[in-house]
């Protein structure tokens, strides 16, 4: 049976003029993995909630074509009995999370399934071993960060085996490592059990090498529907594709490894030469930046002030352990590190929504952007709390996720407080709003701490990097010198490049290789 078919499928949200898809045809055969592409607001969420029956049934509006869901037709059938079929996952996973336990939510589904007690107890343990949840089962889900929730959300979509999984952003809120875990189990249950997969993702570069096809969509049509290698010899949408366009060489290549193969047939030798401008320069830079780094680090003159914070829960484990960190006015921070790490603790003792148990802080007005965007967003319209906003007249829960965020991410910007913090804003975001979004934050005056799971935001956007392990700081450095050696949180240009000269965007890439080989730029 066909996991998917979509025929010419046209849908217009309640009060509407523009249509989120117009006629749009799709057909996922058994053991495909689809990657939906896309901008921001093109369709992508709205096209998966019409395979999982929220649309038209949940969001009301005006449904015209057929859409069959492990033969199921969606205009017949709810959400509840599509599951049964399809497993989903959505842009907000906190929304989906509904038991008091991990343990409780993974058996959830499997129950409303009517699976013995025995069944139920073995897909629970099979679930979260696929997702190392293991340590999680018996926590509160009201106490799991962003990412710990979306592996939740994901494992409990997955835990009955359906034929076909319906997953948007899974990766969003995950660091690198368990990024690259959740591909690995989806590229397991696609290949060795034959489940059809239709993902949407805006950070490609991970999850083209498993696709079999790229479907883009733009304005909600179908505008391509190709191989991942055809679809990314014209796009160059990925940051490896991006450099070797920039430097003039042929080919966009899939992989790390395939890229790395390309410039080891144009001379690259995976060393910067020490008489190469380009080398000379990015290391004059580094130098420059560890200087300014060094003067940040004083406590005089520090915006923000940060004193050995410590947070503890009661009768748990510590959160922070001893957090020092001064800020100063024009600075720009990255805050990185694995799923639990600290990172939204942080920022929420900064901003006074949680109490240290040990410690102080010392900030001006702060903003805060949590990781819920349907926190910031309290109205029936978007306009309401954003005014002016292109999507004024729109409900949120109507928008896309990338859309819901950037009116919160909006809302916080104009807020104007002397210190902003931001959690996960990039996440539904596509790579041109990301960049945007950056080179904004660079202009800020003020003092900018952004948690972020993105290597490639990072590298755009800050002047300094502190990555965060069990609690507290395991490095505080320049960007190029945490992200160009790190062994997961690099961008795909130093893993490409190995690290060389510092490396971390296309453009800095191409450079180097301009100086470092014949290559002509």
């Amino acid at each position: 049976m066909t996991p998917l078919r979509v025929s010419d499928l046209s849908y217009r949200y309640p009060g509407e003029e523009r249509a989120a898809l117009d006629s749009v045809s799709l057909t996922v055969e058994p053991g495909e993995l689809v990657l939906l592409a896309g901008g921001s607001g093109s369709g992508k969420s709205t096209l998966l909630r019409a395979a999982s029956g929220l649309v038209p049934h949940f969001h009301g509006g005006t449904f015209a074509g057929t859409v069959l869901t492990g033969g199921l037709d969606t205009r017949e059938h709810g959400p509840a009995q599509l599951a049964a079929v399809a497993g989903t996952l959505f842009q907000d996973p906190e929304t989906q999370v509904v038991m008091g336990t991990v343990r409780a939510e993974l058996a959830f589904p499997l129950e409303n399934l009517g699976w013995t007690a025995p069944a139920v107890a073995r897909g629970v343990e099979e679930a979260a071993l696929a997702l190392g949840l293991g340590n999680l089962l018996d926590r509160p889900t009201h106490e799991l960060s962003g990412g710990e929730l979306q592996r939740v959300a994901l494992a409990a979509s997955l835990a009955g085996r359906p034929r076909l999984l319906l997953l948007d952003e899974p990766t969003s809120q995950l660091d690198p490592v368990a990024g690259d875990e959740l591909l690995g189990v989806l590229r397991r249950l696609n290949e060795e059990w034959g489940t059809a997969i239709v993902l949407a993702e805006h950070r490609l570069e991970r999850c083209l090498p498993a696709a079999d096809r790229v479907v883009e969509l733009r304005d909600g049509r179908v505008v391509a529907d190709e191989t991942p290698r055809t679809w990314l010899a014209r796009t160059r949408a990925t940051p490896a594709a991006q450099l070797f366009a920039l430097a003039g060489v042929d080919g966009a290549p899939v992989t790390v490894k395939e890229a790395r193969r390309g410039l080891a047939r144009v001379g690259w030798t995976g060393e910067a030469r020490a008489g190469d401008d380009a080398s000379a320069a990015a290391n004059a830079a580094a130098d420059s930046r560890r200087g300014l780094f060094a003067s940040r680090h004083a406590r005089r003159d520090a915006v923000l002030s940060v004193e050995n914070v410590w947070l503890e829960l009661r009768d748990g484990p510590a959160i922070l352990r001893g957090v020092t960190l001064h800020a100063h006015a024009g600075e720009a921070i990255a805050l990185m590190g694995r799923n639990g790490a600290g990172k939204s603790t942080l920022l929420k003792v900064i901003a006074g929504l949680l109490d240290a148990t040990r410690g102080r802080v010392k900030t001006p007005a702060t903003a805060l952007l949590t990781q819920h965007p349907g926190d910031h967003l309290m109205h029936d319209t978007i306009g309401a709390d954003v005014p002016g906003s292109e999507l004024a007249h729109r409900h949120p829960k109507d928008v896309s996720g990338g859309e819901r965020q950037r009116s919160a991410l909006e809302l916080m910007l104009s807020a104007g407080a002397e210190v902003l913090l931001l959690d996960e804003p990039t996440r539904g975001m596509d790579p041109a709003r990301r960049d945007a979004l950056a080179a904004r934050l660079t202009q800020r005056a003020g003092v900018t701490i952004v948690a972020t799971h993105d290597p490639e935001f990072a590298a755009a956007f800050a002047t300094r990097v502190i990555l965060l392990g069990d609690g507290r700081p395991v490095a505080d450095a320049t960007p190029s010198e945490v992200l160009a050696g790190g062994w997961y949180f690099a961008t795909q240009v130093a893993r490409v490049l190995g690290g060389a000269g510092g490396a971390l965007t296309p453009e800095q890439g191409a450079r180097l290789l301009t100086q470092a080989t014949a290559v002509p730029l």
